[in-house]
């Protein structure tokens, strides 16, 4: 088996590459995990990670300037994937940061957190979101396996998920009001938070992946 760890330049990769990699032990699973930025080699893989850090357009740019664009929509179709933080908001429609199109898997927009957020105390809360934070899951999930519910994960972002068909929020969490922050449908699974980031608890979720 291989999985590809799609690689457009913009993402914590070696990060997401380690972190997959010890997974894979974790998982006992006989597969070779890869960054891979030849749309070839990423159509080939049995599975699919889609990282992803830094601002929507440019990511957007990056991916299609690299003729990644049509591997990654080849894969959502076909393959069991995975997309993290930006790399999960490129699966929608269109997003606030930059006016930018994304890949239009998931109906909906990804929307920026307001800038005069406020906590039920009435103090200014910071956007970023940045931090640890629980998640709810919503939705029973294989991947969800072996991850108590309202269990941390690490999250740095501005913009949030807003899904157009709110069958496809498997977890939500606060900040402070509730948001999207795990989407998914069929053979795609995509959070917003960073998994290689979130020790234990995001070390299941991708042994998860690769075992499902």
């Amino acid at each position: 088996m291989q999985t590809a760890i799609i690689d457009y330049g913009m993402g914590n990769l070696h990060s997401v590459l380690k972190s997959v990699r010890t997974a894979g032990q974790l998982a006992g699973k006989n597969t070779e995990i890869f960054l891979s930025g030849d749309p070839d080699r990423v159509s080939r893989a049995d599975k699919v990670i889609f990282p992803g850090q830094g601002a929507m357009p440019d990511c957007m740019a990056a991916l299609t300037r690299g003729g990644l664009d049509e591997a990654v929509k080849d894969a959502l179709k076909n393959k069991p994937f995975f997309g993290i933080c930006v790399g999960a908001q490129l699966l929608f429609d269109h997003s606030e940061e930059g006016n930018t199109d994304g890949l239009g898997w998931f109906g909906g927009k990804v929307r920026r957190f307001a800038r005069d957020l406020r906590d039920r105390q009435g103090c200014r809360l910071k956007v970023p979101h940045m931090g640890w934070n629980t998640v709810r899951q919503t939705q029973n999930h294989p991947l969800f396996q072996g991850i108590p519910q309202d269990t941390r994960f690490y999250f740095v972002h501005s913009y949030y998920f807003d899904p157009e068909n709110p069958e496809t929020i498997l977890g939500e969490s606060d900040y402070p009001s509730p948001f999207a922050c795990i989407v998914g449908k069929d053979n795609v699974f995509a959070t917003q938070f960073h998994t290689e980031k979130s020790h234990d608890a995001g070390l299941t979720m991708l042994k998860n992946f690769l075992n499902w």
